[in-house]
């Protein structure tokens, strides 16, 4: 264990815009100054866990996966206290035995987006953080225990390529994508992964298959009315993991095997005195610890 309790956090993806089952539930506002999150946050208890959720794409699904706030999300949940993050992803498959409904626990991501801004660093403040494991083992094994244990079939292990979207590939680039030996794609989990590891948050993340992608020769025209056919399951599989892990949470922080939780212990590479003072202010809660 690490000082400080746990409290996880949980970012409901494509579908999954509440999470059932939280008692003393309440709504919370943060204000970031990295601009406006994709909602309020919902902190309630399962168990004895403390959970803070938030949807991603917002109430209603109103943002696309490059509309969506992302340093602002990851800000707002660190500012709640947030120590361990396991996201929902809905994604497409690249593999016949990972078909549409297995959940995939990803230990490993590509990342293809062009237009989102992928750190709290920068001009004033550089830092760089290891990404060579960005998911927590020990976390993602919670997962795995909690899918066991309520008989959810899952995958253990894979790449996740994220695209920029909001499109669906083309068949050049899913056939591209399968050749280089990845196995799901979505558009979410970048640079949501990579902004939760420079706040020192444990990541892990539940893949949620829909569809083939349109490699595959019988599904080679993925649309929205497949995809929400199959999401159904797939949200209650979620949420019958989810719930189960936070039974089985400990009540204080792990220390995570790959550094997660003091990821910033020799990240900053700026000078003290040549550091930006605008820069510093809104680093406050995600970097506030070293700084």
């Amino acid at each position: 264990m690490v000082s400080g309790k746990a409290v996880l956090g949980i970012i409901g993806g494509s579908g999954i815009y509440d999470l059932p089952g939280l008692t003393d539930k309440r709504t919370e506002v943060f204000t970031s100054p990295w601009g406006e999150p994709s909602s309020v946050l919902h902190r309630g208890r399962i168990g004895q866990t403390e959970i803070v959720f938030l949807p991603r794409h917002g109430e209603g699904h109103r943002l696309s996966p490059s509309q969506i706030n992302y340093r602002a999300n990851i800000d707002v949940l660190k500012r709640a206290g947030v120590t361990d993050l396991v996201s929902l992803s809905a994604c497409g498959s690249f593999r016949e035995d990972l078909p549409p409904g297995m959940v995939v626990l990803v230990d490993q991501f590509v990342d293809l987006t062009r237009k989102r801004e992928s750190s709290f660093f920068g001009s004033g403040c550089v830092a760089h953080v290891s990404l060579a494991h960005p998911v927590g083992p020990m976390l993602s094994a919670r997962l795995k225990a909690a899918a066991v244990a309520e008989r959810v079939p899952v995958h253990d292990g894979g790449t996740y390529v994220c695209i920029e979207g909001p499109q669906f590939s083309t068949r050049a680039e899913s056939l591209l994508y399968r050749a280089q030996g990845f196995d799901v794609i979505g558009m979410t989990a970048m640079p949501e992964a990579k902004l939760a590891r420079e706040a020192e948050m444990t990541y892990a993340i539940l893949a949620l298959v829909t569809d083939f992608d349109c490699w595959h020769p019988d599904h080679d025209a993925v649309d929205v009315a497949s995809v929400l056919a199959v999401m159904k399951g797939n949200i209650d599989k979620a949420r019958t993991i989810v719930g189960r892990l936070a039974l089985d949470f400990p009540r204080g922080r792990e220390a995570c095997p790959v550094g997660s939780h003091h990821a910033l212990d020799h990240a900053i590479m700026t000078a003290p005195a040549m550091r930006d003072p605008a820069l510093l202010a809104k680093l406050d809660a995600v970097a506030g610890r070293v700084l």
